[in-house]
């Protein structure tokens, strides 16, 4: 449509991700984290904490959009939390997050700055790499309301006049308290009678309520249509649609396209088979050779090496106690060269030490 931004198609599998076990990366140290200004403070109460990468610098985020992300920057997410709430001990998941239109300096800096977030913890953090589109369950739980917008922080909707806005249509999808909210492209095959959707047109905004859409999807999707036009000084005219019955010829409909355009985004595969990989350097040469396909277990793996463990829809990395520096500081980089090759780029990717496994990898090794 006329006045709508075509993003230029992104192409994850010449990315430079690769920086995970690069020189940049195996020079991070205590030192340099402890001299990270952004980390002062960092882990030591129970709570979310959330920075974005600023050309190459970790900025706050504000605690008011805690929830809110754009599609064009990259962010870290510290959560602390307690293992047993009668114990004084604290535990740490450290997530990077890039947009899809981030860009690879953004990304890259967010990379080797969550190595670094998590050198600055002792190496007690769990790690995690999260992609626009494809979050990991654990991810979306922090939110009450998760939203991922187009653009950048810099141009964000606040600072935006209605007679200036572009057009966007916002998907509200989950129930109860993990609500969704994504921005997805001006087209009517991108919806379906199960979610709510939100057509923000600046001075005129509907909420459109798919027949088989639950409560709980409704009545966020109000709020935030009402929080719209409250930022907007009352000015908008807001309309509530029902799905059934409404005719082809409304506005709503009249502002979306039925033209189908190939999706530029992979579909983690959960039916594929587990595959187990070993990163190993006992033979003088470090290498990652996959040592079993199909049903894994436990006593597969071995606390001298490290190994990957691709599940279709997630990839993990498990860090024995006894694998080499080598190892450690490479097995990232392992595990993301073999999603550059799978059919599965963009899937969640967690890293943690043996001890200290999430139930989503028992579960993948409960064979």
């Amino acid at each position: 449509m006329s006045g709508l931004r075509k993003a230029k198609k992104y192409d994850w599998k010449d990315s430079n991700m690769a920086l995970f076990g690069s020189d940049t990366e195996k020079s991070v140290k205590k030192e340099s984290a402890q001299g990270e200004p952004a980390w002062e403070g960092a882990g030591q109460e129970v709570g979310l904490q959330i920075w974005r990468i600023v050309k190459f610098e970790v900025k706050p985020w504000p605690k008011e959009d805690y929830g809110s992300f754009f599609s064009g920057d990259s962010y870290i997410i510290l959560n602390t939390y307690k293992p047993s709430p009668d114990s004084e001990e604290l535990a740490y998941d450290v997530h990077f997050w890039i947009g899809k239109y981030s860009t690879q300096d953004e990304f890259g800096t967010a990379a080797y700055k969550c190595v670094e977030l998590d050198t600055y913890l002792d190496d007690q953090a769990v790690q995690h790499r999260e992609v626009q589109g494809h979050e990991s369950e654990l991810f979306l739980d922090y939110f009450e309301v998760y939203q991922c917008m187009d653009g950048g922080a810099d141009t964000g909707f606040r600072h935006v006049t209605p007679e200036e806005y572009r057009p966007r249509l916002l998907h509200f999808s989950g129930a109860r308290k993990n609500i969704v909210i994504r921005e997805i492209p001006l087209r009517r095959d991108k919806m379906n009678s199960g979610d709510v959707y939100i057509l923000d047109l600046g001075l005129d905004i509907y909420q459109w309520n798919g027949s088989g859409s639950n409560k709980d999807e409704r009545f966020k999707a109000m709020q935030f249509l009402q929080g719209l036009r409250s930022e907007r000084n009352g000015r908008p005219n807001v309309e509530t649609l029902e799905e059934d019955g409404l005719y082809d010829e409304h506005k709503f409909y009249q502002a979306l396209t039925d033209d189908e355009e190939e999706d530029d985004e992979d579909q983690p595969d959960s039916a594929s088979t587990p595959k187990l990989f070993r990163v190993s350097d006992e033979d003088g040469s470090l290498d990652m050779d996959m040592v079993k396909e199909g049903d894994l277990g436990m006593g597969d793996l071995d606390s001298k090496d490290v190994f990957v463990v691709d599940a279709g829809n997630e990839l993990f990395v498990w860090v024995g106690k006894g694998a080499s520096t080598a190892e450690k500081k490479n097995a990232m980089a392992y595990a993301h060269k073999h999603l550059m090759d799978s059919e599965h780029p963009l899937i969640p990717v967690s890293c943690f030490g043996e001890g200290r496994e999430s139930e989503n990898f028992r579960a993948a090794m409960a064979a």
